[in-house]
């Protein structure tokens, strides 16, 4: 809430029940009527239901099947919504087994299926999550470059130009880089609310944030990228450069 009373208006979060949670909170959704939500976890066939119902959702950025992009069209036209529900392609770029996301090969295939058997969803972009913690003196993020090829692909194969394919990457510690390389939407969420603390557990060490000025939404998968999600994982503002 003070986030968005400083003027931001795009939340992503990382957990269904999470975003249900506040999604539906009464206190929210009275006093942040125009609040942009994101969803940038792992999504169920069986939890799409609970996403799409959530007031003010803005756009589902981890589409990474058939199935998945099939269920979220038939949810989103079942509840009679008037504008088409934006959603991303999340796409594996660092090909580990631990996440989630559509190969680098098969992006056009689901863009295609979004695009002609979809009508109630808008294809708007890729996102990835990459490897956590990549080292900038080794070059560029290989991650980063994966998916600016990709969307080379998907402007090549459906006659677009760059502008209308959004890329979703770059989190807390690697946002900056991101938005060099042509992010439009970094997904920053320790680097202004702080590390999470998770119930049972003992605090983390404070530490300084490595940009105090950023104004951004982050995320991390759920449960399977332990490692990632007990840094990164949390509440996110997610910023459309």
């Amino acid at each position: 809430m003070s986030a968005y009373k400083a003027g931001q208006r795009h939340f992503g979060e990382n957990y269904v029940q999470e975003l249900t949670d506040k999604g539906s909170d009464p206190e929210i959704v009275g006093q942040l009527n125009d609040i942009r939500w994101h969803f940038i976890g792992h999504l169920q066939r069986n939890k799409v239901n609970k996403v799409t119902g959530i007031p003010n959702l803005y756009m589902v950025e981890t589409v990474d099947s058939e199935k998945l992009a099939t269920a979220i069209n038939v949810s989103w036209e079942k509840l009679g919504r008037t504008e088409r529900l934006r959603v991303m392609i999340q796409v594996n770029t660092s090909r580990e087994e631990q996440k989630h996301g559509i190969s680098p090969e098969k992006v056009c295939d689901l863009y295609k299926h979004v695009v002609e058997n979809c009508p109630r969803l808008h294809a708007v972009g890729i996102m990835t999550i990459g490897v956590y913690d990549y080292d900038l003196r080794n070059g560029p993020n290989p991650d980063f470059q994966v998916l600016l090829k990709c969307r080379t692909n998907i402007c090549q194969t459906f006659n677009l130009q760059p502008e209308d394919v959004e890329l979703s990457m770059g989190m807390s510690t690697d946002f900056e880089h991101a938005i060099e390389v042509g992010s439009t939407n970094i997904r920053v969420g320790s680097t202004i609310f702080g590390a999470r603390e998770y119930p049972g557990s003992k605090p983390p060490p404070k530490t300084a944030p490595n940009n105090p000025n950023a104004t951004p939404d982050d995320q991390q998968q759920p449960s399977t990228d332990k490692v990632e999600s007990t840094r990164q994982e949390l509440d996110a503002v997610n910023v459309n450069s």
